[in-house]
């Protein structure tokens, strides 16, 4: 029992995460069954210019596989809890900001192919994404968001500042990504330039916060990343 308690002290904030993410997902269920009436249709004229390509479904389902994977990792291995809470703190704020904006403004896109030129296993896998995510409340985009922050808390920490291949290969990741919202017409380069500029502005937000808590850490500048 000591040793489950001392396991349990040792990463409750790792708990915190948890909580957001059981609160997270229920918005998200209750817009995604909400069954408006009118949706505002995002769509620009780049949209059109963009093909789709079925071969980005790879890093689009990877982001699953990125986020929990590099939130672990903060959670059980950084040695840094400033690092830790400002990247929940970003993801918390900006996911929060997703809802609340497809709450009082419902979106959609009509993006998505009505038939598929080539018919392989990756059409298939992209089949069954479109069966399972409705193309509406998609403003702005939290697999970009998600993505973009992930990459500014990784290159920041200072754990792994001099691991330059993990730094370089999130970095193709992320960008891998945030093309895959376009190329498989989950979303508009409308809703993707403001899961960007969320990102930015967010973690410049947090980090000035958390910079000035005084909490004994080194202090990260979001210019280091670049």
């Amino acid at each position: 029992m000591t040793a489950i308690k001392n396991y349990f002290n040792k990463y409750k904030h790792g708990l915190w995460i948890v909580a957001y993410m059981i609160f997270y997902m229920m918005g998200f269920f209750i817009l995604e069954n909400a069954g408006h009436r009118h949706y505002h249709v995002i769509h620009s004229w780049l949209d059109d210019q963009i093909p789709f390509c079925e071969y980005f479904i790879i890093p689009y389902l990877l982001w699953f596989v990125y986020l929990a994977v590099g939130v672990c990792w903060f959670i059980f291995r950084n040695q840094n809890k400033r690092e830790y809470y400002q990247l929940i703190s970003v993801l918390a704020i900006g996911m929060t900001i997703f809802l609340v904006v497809s709450c009082i403004y419902p979106n959609k896109q009509d993006l998505r192919p009505a038939v598929f030129a080539n018919q392989n296993i990756f059409t298939q896998m992209v089949q069954l994404l479109y069966k399972g995510d409705t193309p509406t409340n998609i403003l702005p985009s939290i697999h970009v968001f998600n993505s973009l922050v992930m990459f500014y808390a990784v290159n920041g920490s200072e754990q792994l500042k001099k691991k330059k291949g993990i730094r370089v290969f999130t970095g193709i990741l992320t960008v891998s990504i945030v093309l895959s919202t376009m190329f498989l017409k989950q979303h508009s380069v409308v809703d993707v330039s403001l899961g960007i500029l969320m990102s930015v502005a967010l973690q410049m937000f947090c980090e000035r916060i958390f910079q000035n808590e005084g909490m004994g850490y080194r202090k990260q500048s979001f210019r280091r990343i670049y």
